[in-house]
Parts: structure tokens; sequence; C-alpha cells
């Protein structure tokens, strides 16, 4: 993508600051990136650090939406550590050293250039303050005792570690039921953790606390988040002194644009969507949230302002043009007279599609906008089945659509557990393989049938209830596969 090669400064990036001391020497594993490094380089090496360490930010997101249990999650952040942004100790000199030495340079400029790539919008930075902990969580757990000492000590947590011998020497034999038998412990004055001694997470003994070392890593980890999050709100403010750079700007809007938390664009996987072909879309393709706002506009005939929002934005980005959306919209308010609909609805279907108001181009709904928004009243619709129904309603749905009891079961297990995102991609990967086990219906000329994959790759994470839509439309991969008209031949 870019072919320019001179060296760049980093300072001129806006990575400004002295360098991290004593590279050369075999420096920690953990950073809390409080200074940029200083020196230079080539545009097209910021771009790749930075797309190394969005692969891993990227890999801690889906460990912890797919993994099955800590030591899933773990096995699967480490393969991508390794393979993207390995780390080693660097002790012994030599060759070691230098390799150390250009991990931790690969570490520090891909964070700082990530950080200014993710600093151009609220849900970019909550995403990347959120993984970016995450990873360093990881990385603590995984550290030795001299790596976490220093960090401990670059966030001033003043905590001193205590192997299990010297913890139950002073604690008694009810410390290895208390921490576990081989959890060392870390000893903090109680006042730094009254939090940890109000939920009796830990032992005090004459004004100590003594602190499971996960416990201890959270106060590492609320500093780091806190700085973090004040630095990119300064990035932020800063990116306008960027304006007049065209060789770094694209870099960031490229980064920006791959994040799990960029706005999905939908494929048009659904083609031109005509108000007749809502219904059976919506039974045979569209995501749970949006075939429940859908199910009971068409038995109250009516939808209150929140969930119209919602489905009307939806179905906007799934391709029905404003003439369609307002035939549509008129039908489903079949009660009104032409003269109440004008009145009460017809301006705010126009308004969402940018011809009235402000003529603003407004989106689909995000997940994470839907699931973090006002929860559903009585009466209201909106919202997200896997976060806002009630688990026996939730389960019934589940039922409803068919899905084996073990599905439901593990669909069902992951909502209680709020992982309400886990839960809907669950319910896509239930479904499309419900779908690729149905008998194929005889060639039409004008039914297309889908075509079955072999070994079909993994569903990536939901984030959008379009991007549902668009990967059971095309059977998983998000491209143009299998037409809508094929897949609404085949719906139940």
């Amino acid at each position: 993508m870019f072919t320019q090669h001179a060296p760049r400064p980093l300072a001129a990036s806006g990575l400004t600051a002295a360098a991290a001391a004593g590279l050369g020497s075999g420096p920690p594993r953990l950073s809390l990136y409080a200074q940029p490094p200083d020196g230079e380089a080539s545009v097209d090496e910021l771009e790749a650090f930075a797309l190394d360490r969005l692969q891993v930010l990227r890999a801690v997101e889906d460990a912890h939406l797919r993994g099955r249990g800590d030591d899933d999650v773990r096995r699967r952040i480490d393969a991508a550590l390794a393979r993207h942004l390995p780390s080693h100790s660097g002790r012994g000199g030599g060759a070691a050293a230098r390799q150390a030495a250009a991990e931790r340079r690969k570490d520090a400029v891909s964070h700082f250039v990530l950080r200014l790539a993710f600093s151009r919008s609220d849900d970019l930075r909550t995403w990347f303050v959120r993984q970016e902990t995450a990873l360093l969580r990881h990385r603590f757990r995984a550290a030795d005792a001299a790596d976490r000492a220093a960090l401990l000590a670059a966030a001033h947590v003043p905590a001193t570690p205590l192997p299990p011998a010297e913890r139950d020497a002073r604690l008694g034999p009810a410390a290895a039921a208390f921490y576990g038998a081989a959890e060392p412990v870390y000893a903090v004055a109680f006042e730094r953790v009254p939090a940890l001694v109000a939920r009796a997470q830990a032992v005090v003994r004459g004004g100590v606390a003594y602190v499971a070392a996960a416990d201890v890593a959270a106060l590492a980890e609320a500093a780091f988040r806190d700085a973090l999050a004040a630095a990119l709100a300064l990035c932020a403010r800063a990116l306008p002194q960027l304006g007049e750079d065209e060789r770094l700007l694209p870099v960031l809007r490229s980064l920006g644009r791959q994040s799990a938390r960029a706005e999905y664009q939908p494929t048009g996987a659904a083609g031109a969507l005509t108000a007749d072909a809502v219904a059976p879309l919506a039974a045979a393709a569209f995501p749970p949230c949006m075939r429940h706002l859908q199910a009971q506009l068409a038995h109250d005939r009516h939808l209150r302002h929140a969930g119209r929002l919602q489905l009307g934005l939806f179905l906007k980005a799934a391709g029905l043009p404003l003439a369609d959306a307002m035939v549509f919209w008129r039908r489903a308010f079949a009660g009104l007279t032409d003269d109440q609909f004008q009145k009460a609805y017809a301006y705010n279907v126009r308004h969402s599609y940018g011809q009235e108001g402000r003529r603003a181009n407004y989106t689909a709904y995000s997940c994470h906008r839907i699931i973090t928004a006002a929860p559903p009243g009585p009466g209201d619709h909106h919202g997200c089945p896997f976060r806002h129904h009630a688990p026996d309603r939730l389960r019934a749905a589940l039922h409803a659509d068919r899905l084996a009891d073990a599905d439901v079961r593990d669909i069902a297990d992951l909502a209680r557990a709020g992982h309400c995102q886990v839960a809907c991609t669950r319910h896509l990967e239930a479904r499309l393989a419900q779908r690729r086990q149905q008998p194929q219906q005889p060639a039409s000329a004008t039914l297309p049938q889908p075509q079955p994959q072999p070994d079909p790759a993994p569903v990536p994470p939901v984030t959008s209830p379009n991007q549902y839509l668009d990967l059971l439309l095309t059977d998983g991969r998000g491209a143009r596969a299998s037409p809508a008209d094929a897949v609404l031949a085949g719906a139940p």
C-alpha cells in the first residue's frame, strides 16, 4: 500500500518523548507505556508493527469471546503473541539481548501508533483500552517475579511478593485453602486495597493485606487503564495537528477501519430489498433482535420510537430504499389513516434516511450500542434478546428456532453469563449448521440454491445485526456466495 521507505522520525509522528531506558540491556517485558520511544521508523515499518499488534488485540478479544475456560483463553493469546508480537527475556547478552531490544522497540512503537489510530472516536478508544488492559493482564500472569515486580513499581503499587512457603509461614495452614496451594501472594498496606478487604478477598494481619497475584495485578491494570484513557483523550485533541501529514494519516485511517469496533459496512448480501421481501427475509435470516422487532410490529401494528429506529436503520443498511421504507411502515401501521401516518411517522422515516432535519446519514446500530443503550421498559421491544430477555423467554425463543437442545443450553448459559455477542455468534453458528444440513431443494432458474461448503471457516464474532444478516446469507463468509433468494427458498 505504501511505497515510501525513507526513515521517519518517531517524533514527527507524534511519538515524542525520552527513549525507554536501557533497551539494549534486557528491559522488563511488561510496560505501562508511560513514555513513547525515540528514534526513526519508516511509514512502512510503522504500519507493519501496528498491524501485528492489531492482530494480537483482535486475538485477545476473540479469545475471551470464544475461549472455553482460562487455559484455552491463555493458549489462544499465547499463540497470537508468538506469531505477531514475541517477547523474549534478553538475558544472557549478545544476540539474545539484541533480539529482545528489537522486540521491545516493536512493542512500544506499535502501541503508540495504535494509540493515535484508535483515538478518533469513543467506540475505538473504549475498544482499545479494553483490549490493551486485557493484554497487560495476560502478560502479567505469564511473567516471572522480576518482571512483575518491575511493573508494580512502575505503577507505584508497593507490593512485596511472597512465595507459597513464606506465605504459609506467615499466615498458617489456612492460607493454602484461601489462596490456592501454589499461588504466590503479595504483601500490601491494607489501606491501599480497601475494596479487596471489604469483599473479604484478602487476609489482613498487622495492617498488612495479603493479596493474590490476580488481585494485585488489578491495581496495576487500573492505573494503566486510567492513564491510557487520559492519553487517548489527549491524542484525540492532537489529531488535527496531523492534518497536513499525508504520509501518516492514511495509515491511521486504515488501522481504525480494521478494528472490531469500527463501524460495520454491510455487504449488500440481501440485494435490492423491497417492502414485500422484509417479512420473509426476517423469518429466514434476521438476527434475533430484529426478528423480534419485526414480529412484534406485525402482531401489534405498532412499535415505539426506540424499536422503530433500531429496526428502521437496520433495514436501511440491509438495502431497503426510502420509497420502499415508506411503503413498509405505512402497511405496518395499517390502523392509521394516511393523514395520521403522515403527521406521526412519515417525517421520522424520511429523517432516518437523511431527507429531513440536518440531513444526517444515520447508520445502523452496532451490537455494542444496542446492548449498552437504555433497556426496554413495559411496552418496549428494542434491545438485545441475549441481554434483555428473561432466561425462560430466551430459551423459548431458541427452541422456536428449532435449535438442538445442546445449542439452546450453550447459548442460554452464555447469555446468563453476560456474553451477549458470544451467544449471538453461537446462535448464528447453530443456524448455519442447521441450514447446511437441510436437503437441497430442486434446482430452479429463479431461486438458485446455496452450494454446500466443505470445512467452513469459523464464523467471526458478531458485532452488528447487519453483519449477522450478511453472514447468514453468505454461508458464514460475508461475501456474496448464496443469494438471498436461495436462503428464502430453503427457509423453514
